[in-house]
């Protein structure tokens, strides 16, 4: 124990309450009918001061409330009645006219399990605040804030209904953002995180997963998810998990399952990569919470290219290298018109005669024109068919798609057919998006690495109101500035596009639009 002498305990005595100052602490003595307490003064809610709270109870009850949001705390038992936080409490005793408190420094070990079951419920009650707060008190006891995180993975996984979430896509990227910063930098990416996956898992429902294991077999694992049969999935699953397979094996197998179809917009072949670079960044503790509902996002996924617009996918791409009478020469202008069918017959011709060292740089280089001239007017539109809604986050992918591309390709070079006929499928389909005369001159950047930090720093106070946007914002950004270091001479044109983003109004809900295609399509049941 580590008694310190703090007051006069004839002072306490007719004041009956008293706040003492020590380390920066502020440190409230009460003197009840149940006994002498001693609490910090800030209610863990918002910090207003407890000193200007009510006591009530008699000698066997002590409670005190606080004011302004009528939080009560339990002081002989030390449960918050009424709140969703601990109050912290000291010991406290009166030797002979003095009062005395014991500050002994917190055991970490214990304060960590404390913790981690306060995350819990603050992820439950959808409490932003208390999650901040309690990767603050990770971060003050030197203890790994990163278990918040963890913590949170295992909490959510199998409460996303349809499986892996933007919260998980983007997380790897509010990881890199919470490296090497100031503690309060730190605090808001890390709170990013663990926000945004409690408010994908917003009915709190848990969809169990479908139990046992089974031997690992690649192409077992494969012909399961293309059978969208989830339990089968996880029990292969598990047997790989079992051997154990290495995050580098995890990533060839499961980015050649998600190319098997152009999938889900992009998230399939994303989510993959970025699921592993968590289990990179935070551990094994996380793989299986990971993967799993990797695997249901995966047996959920669209397979678009069952759709007209993309159902020469496959036909093209077991013709990929092969020429035809169409244009060989490669220009960027003819991927700015067009259709995502052209766009594919297109790269493929190209194929033909060029590697991806040429085709790669053009399909960037569209991608980043046509983010930059975006159509804004459209997405703000009112008056247009439900089939043709989009908006600045469906332009985004095509960036953030060639990001996670890249990095599988790296792996897999065998990939890069696919990869590179699906991000024409991207900018085929953008096409209906874009303004070639929208004048962006006032986007334009000249010094991209200065651009690139500047835009870092705005991302830990972007402001928006909802994750969806915060998380594009983010996997955006980081996913423009790795592809600019793989082509450098493509940096000003992605700090550009990037620039327009970030800096856009983006309209969050389409209140009559909704209205009016609701209308229309009810009109003909």
């Amino acid at each position: 124990m580590a008694w310190i002498d703090v007051a006069a305990a004839d002072e306490l005595a007719a004041a009956k309450k008293l706040v003492v100052r020590h380390e920066g602490r502020q440190i409230l003595l009460l003197e009840t009918a149940a006994g002498l307490f001693a609490c910090v003064n800030r209610c863990p809610h918002e910090g207003y001061p407890l000193r200007e709270g009510s006591l009530s109870g008699d000698a066997g009850t002590c409670v005190l409330t606080c004011n302004w949001h009528n939080w009560k705390f339990d002081l002989m038992s030390g449960e918050t009645l009424v709140g969703g936080d601990k109050l912290r409490r000291f010991p406290i005793r009166r030797t002979d006219t003095r009062i005395e408190i014991d500050i002994t420094a917190d055991d970490a070990t214990a304060r960590r399990a404390t913790i981690l079951a306060g995350i819990e419920k603050a992820l439950y009650d959808d409490d932003a605040q208390r999650q901040s707060r309690e990767i603050a008190r990770l971060m003050r006891l030197k203890l790994d804030p990163l278990d918040a995180v963890r913590q949170a993975l295992i909490w959510a996984s199998d409460r996303l209904e349809f499986g892996t979430t933007h919260a998980i896509g983007a997380a790897p990227d509010w990881l890199t953002l919470a490296r090497d910063v100031p503690a309060e930098d730190c605090l808001v990416a890390l709170g990013e995180i663990l926000a945004h996956l409690s408010d994908d898992a917003r009915d709190r429902t848990r969809y169990p997963f479908a139990a046992g294991t089974a031997d690992w077999d690649e192409a077992k694992f494969a012909a399961a998810v293309e059978a969208q049969d989830e339990a089968v999935a996880l029990r292969l699953m598990r047997g790989g998990l079992a051997r154990p397979l290495s995050t580098d094996i995890w990533r060839r197998v499961l980015t050649k399952i998600a190319l098997a179809h152009y999938a889900d917009f992009g998230h399939a072949l994303i989510y993959a990569v970025k699921s592993m670079d968590l289990v990179d960044l935070l551990g094994p503790a996380v793989a299986e919470p990971l993967l799993s509902p990797y695997v249901r996002a995966l047996c959920y996924s669209t397979r678009e290219d069952l759709l007209p617009e993309f159902r020469s996918y496959a036909a093209e791409l077991a013709r990929w290298g092969q020429a035809d009478s169409g244009p060989a020469s490669i220009g960027i202008d003819m991927l700015r018109r067009g259709s995502a069918k052209s766009a594919m017959a297109l790269v493929r011709g190209w194929s033909a005669t060029a590697g991806r060292q040429v085709i790669w740089p053009a399909l960037l280089e569209t991608a980043a024109w046509q983010l930059l001239h975006a159509d804004e007017a459209r997405f703000w539109s009112v008056d247009q068919r439900l089939s043709e809604n989009a908006n600045w986050l469906d332009l985004t992918h095509t960036l953030t798609f060639a990001d996670a591309g890249w990095q599988a390709a790296t792996l897999s070079p065998e990939l890069w057919p696919a990869i590179q006929l699906q991000l024409a499928c991207f900018v085929g389909r953008n096409t209906a998006f874009v303004d070639p005369e929208c004048d962006v001159a006032h986007y334009r950047v000249e010094d991209p690495g200065l651009f690139w930090r500047e835009a870092r720093l705005g991302l830990l106070d972007h402001g928006r109101g909802r994750f969806i946007i915060s998380a594009h914002l983010t996997k955006t950004l980081m996913a423009a500035e790795r592809l600019a270091s793989g082509q450098p001479h493509l940096a000003p044109l992605l700090a550009s596009a990037l620039n327009r983003f970030l800096k856009a109004p983006i309209k969050e809900r389409h209140t009559r639009r909704t209205a009016r295609q609701m209308l229309d399509l009810v009109a003909q049941e």
